[in-house]
């Protein structure tokens, strides 16, 4: 579709990109519903998908990137969330969630996760999360420790 602007035709952006694939996330880990994760109507409730997203990046970054959630002088601050809902899941799916990263900075991150129900190729629901590293007694930025930077870069991703 193309939208004419002062004489120019431009790109008009897709109401529905492409749905995002598992190829395009090099971290996996797989996850259960549970029976409380349904709502009245039938399926996983929205906030649910937020808890996900919270359990494998927060497993990654205690696994590969040495992050000490308990006593460790650098934390993550969530500072911005996103989802987009594309197919209902419900209670028992089995589920994998899909990590990547799609912007690095000095102190920041923007993971990007799919999740995917188990067997399928195509993403049941997509979003964001951006954390903001700070000391744990300042609450002030600071740099990303190396050996997390490492970690994060092993996923990072041109998007």
């Amino acid at each position: 579709m193309k939208a004419k602007r002062q004489g120019k035709t431009t790109a008009k952006p897709s109401a529905n990109p492409a749905p995002e694939t598992r190829a395009r996330y090099p971290h996996f880990m797989p996850l259960q519903t549970r029976w409380a994760d349904n709502d009245v109507y039938g399926h996983v409730n929205n906030v649910t998908y937020y808890a996900y997203f919270d359990t494998i990046i927060n497993c990654y970054l205690i696994e590969k990137g040495g992050l000490d959630i308990a006593g460790g002088d650098v934390i993550g601050f969530a500072v911005e969330t996103m989802c987009r809902y594309l197919k209902p899941l419900a209670y028992p799916d089995a589920l994998d969630a899909g990590l990547r990263v799609g912007h690095l900075g000095n102190s920041s991150v923007r993971y990007e996760v799919g999740i995917f129900r188990r067997g399928e190729n195509e993403v049941a629901a997509a979003g964001h999360f951006v954390h903001v590293f700070v000391d744990r007694r300042t609450g002030r930025p600071v740099a990303l420790p190396p050996v997390l930077r490492r970690a994060l870069e092993r996923i990072r991703v041109q998007t």
